[in-house]
Formats: C-alpha cells, sequence, structure tokens
C-alpha cells in the first residue's frame, strides 16, 4: 500500500508539472494579447478576417491546404525563411490573435503561405480601371531610350504635340519594351526558371500601372480582366488571375510543383453573348475548346481572397524585423578630397 500512495503522487506531480509549463505558464504571458495600435489609437493589427476571406479560411482548411502549406515564418537564427524572402520578420503569438483554429501548418510539401497576400502587385494610384485599358500615351520627342524610367518609377511622361515629334524618333521610342514592374514582387522562393515568362518583357503599349492588382482581396478575386498578361498570356504574379489559373492548373505555372488541380472549384461552361470578365486565361494544354469558357465558382474567388488577405509583414513591438545589409561607405567627393589637410611629414621629409 505504502508504494501505491508514492505512485500516485509521482503521476499526479508529473502531470501537474507539465500543465503548469505547457498552458499554466504560456496562457498568462500571451493568453489576454490584444490588438497592437498606434499612440491614437489607429491602425489597430490584426484584425479579424471577414465576409469572403472568412468563408474563404474555410474552403483552405476543407480542402487540405494545411497540410502541404505552413502560416509561420520562423526566425533567422532558426531557419532560413527570412532569407527566401517569406516574411520580413519572425511570427509572433499576436499574429494569430483572431485564427481559430490556426493555420500553422504541419509540414512544407509547398512554400509558407504567411505573406503570400503581401507579394502581389501594388495597384497605382492612377490605374485606369479594369476592363478599359488605357494604352500608354507618345513619349516626348527629347526622351531617349536612355531616360526611360526603371521599373517602378512613375511611367506619367506628359505627351508631346503630335507635330513636334519626328516620325522617327517616335517610332523607335514606341517600339522599345520596357521590362514588366512586377517581376520584382515574385518570391525567390520559387525559381525564376520554373515560372513560365515572369522576365520577360512587357508591351510597349501597355502602361506599368495597369500591371498591377487591387491591393483590396474581394476585389481581387472577383476581378480578372484588369490583370494585364505577359506576352505568353501568363498573369503577373501573386496577382488574383495567377492564384486562379494556379489553382486550375499548377504545373502551368510552376513547372515541377506537386499540388493538385482543384478543377472542382471552376466552373466549364459555353459561352452566351460575350466572354465572362472573370474567365480563366489558360495555356495551350489547358485550353478549352471554342466557344467554351472556363469561370471560378464562388468558394475558388473566396479562396483566392483569402490568400490575398495574409500578411504578416505589420510591425510588431514585441519583434524585431530583420536589419538591412550595411552598405558600402560610399567613396569621399572630389571636393572633400581637396578640403581634407595634407598629411604631417615625416623625419626624414624633414
Amino acid at each position: 500500500m505504502k508504494g501505491i500512495v508514492a505512485l500516485f503522487l509521482g503521476i499526479f506531480g508529473t502531470f501537474a508539472f507539465s500543465w503548469t509549463g505547457l498552458i499554466l505558464i504560456p496562457n498568462y504571458q500571451i493568453g489576454h494579447l490584444d490588438p497592437q495600435m498606434d499612440e491614437d489609437g489607429n491602425d489597430p493589427y490584426p484584425a479579424p478576417k471577414s465576409g469572403m476571406a472568412d468563408r474563404g479560411r474555410r474552403i483552405y482548411a476543407a480542402n487540405g491546404c494545411v497540410y502541404c502549406h505552413s502560416q509561420q515564418v520562423r526566425a533567422d537564427y532558426a531557419a532560413s525563411d527570412i532569407d527566401r524572402k517569406w516574411g520580413e520578420r519572425r511570427s509572433a503569438p499576436r499574429d494569430y490573435l483572431f485564427e481559430r483554429p490556426i493555420m500553422l501548418g504541419k509540414m512544407r510539401l509547398g512554400p509558407d503561405l504567411s505573406n503570400i497576400g503581401k507579394r502581389a502587385p501594388v495597384e497605382e494610384e492612377n490605374a485606369s480601371p479594369a476592363g478599359n485599358p488605357t494604352p500608354a500615351g507618345p513619349t516626348t520627342p527629347q526622351a531617349s531610350p536612355a531616360s526611360n524610367p526603371a521599373p517602378g518609377a512613375s511611367p506619367s511622361t506628359p505627351p508631346a504635340p503630335a507635330a513636334s515629334a519626328p516620325p522617327a524618333t517616335s517610332a523607335a521610342t514606341t517600339a522599345a519594351p520596357s521590362p514588366s514592374p512586377v517581376v520584382a514582387a515574385a518570391s525567390p522562393a520559387i525559381s525564376p526558371a520554373k515560372v513560365a515568362a515572369v522576365t520577360s518583357p512587357a508591351p510597349a503599349s501597355v502602361s506599368p500601372a495597369m500591371t498591377a492588382a487591387s491591393p483590396n482581396p474581394a476585389a481581387n478575386a472577383a476581378t480578372l480582366a484588369g490583370t494585364t498578361a505577359t506576352a505568353n498570356g501568363t498573369p503577373p504574379p501573386y496577382t488574383a488571375a495567377w492564384h486562379h489559373r494556379h489553382l486550375y492548373s499548377p504545373r502551368s505555372l510552376v513547372l515541377d510543383s506537386n499540388m493538385p488541380a482543384y478543377h472542382f472549384l471552376y466552373e466549364k461552361r459555353p459561352i452566351s453573348g460575350e466572354r465572362a470578365a472573370d474567365a480563366l486565361k489558360l495555356g495551350e494544354r489547358d485550353a478549352v475548346p471554342a466557344g467554351w469558357e472556363v469561370v471560378p465558382t464562388y468558394d475558388a474567388k473566396c479562396l483566392v481572397a483569402y490568400l490575398m488577405s495574409l500578411d504578416q509583414s505589420h510591425a510588431l513591438k514585441e519583434v524585431k524585423a530583420t536589419a538591412a545589409p550595411p552598405s558600402s561607405a560610399p567613396a569621399p567627393s572630389p571636393a572633400a578630397s581637396s578640403a581634407s589637410p595634407a598629411p604631417a611629414p615625416t623625419k626624414e621629409a624633414k
């Protein structure tokens, strides 16, 4: 009988110690977190998902996406997630304040999706409305190919009068393609050789502002016509059109992808009248017969809206962002060199 009492006390103590260390102390530390705000009480983070993004979250879990994709950026001392550009900082408990259950993931057969929404190109303020693409106006006659703006710079150049522009200069300037500004938004986690035509230049008649998608997840999921495709019809990476095509035919964008195709989230139907604005632009091997089109169902739009809402890039007080690598010291200017005092003469010179 004496041994039974000692055994019972040992089992009870083991469970009590484990419960205290694994449940009680963590709940005391992070169990009462609130959204972070600035000094004026604005800019709350995180915010609960609602509408299409909330429904898309349930579709994400129901289709087993959590088994192959994680939503947790590990610290730089524990993994190379930040080096892979999956995030600017490690994930923190506050990021999952309104997640029930938390989609941390079990393994990574695919890339981490914690910041997949941030990788989408950002729509510029003066972008033309979806479905009404506006070609770029002619450039001024003084502009030469060397003076064209770099990708990401403001493309707005006041058009010159038609009479003052020489025909040869105008034709040469119009024919020169400008690099697509969305290439910088692609994640290095996917090799450029595996993403079809990401680095191909955009046509000169398309304004760089047209190559961006709306930062609003619901608007991105509902509108696909305003997304400008690259030269071979591939949508810019991580836009709503790119996500829909990736869900319908993963290997048309990532050649060695082992992700299954979610055809049941899309509807193949005959075209009645005009082609639908949200119809998928598929490649040759996935093309449907003439007179037919593939459109996303409401569940597919909700799933894409959820993916576009994933963003953990907000700065948190308890987590330090990864510091940028120190830049090399600039070379001294000629004026500074001439103003610097001459070195003191040595004894031999005296």
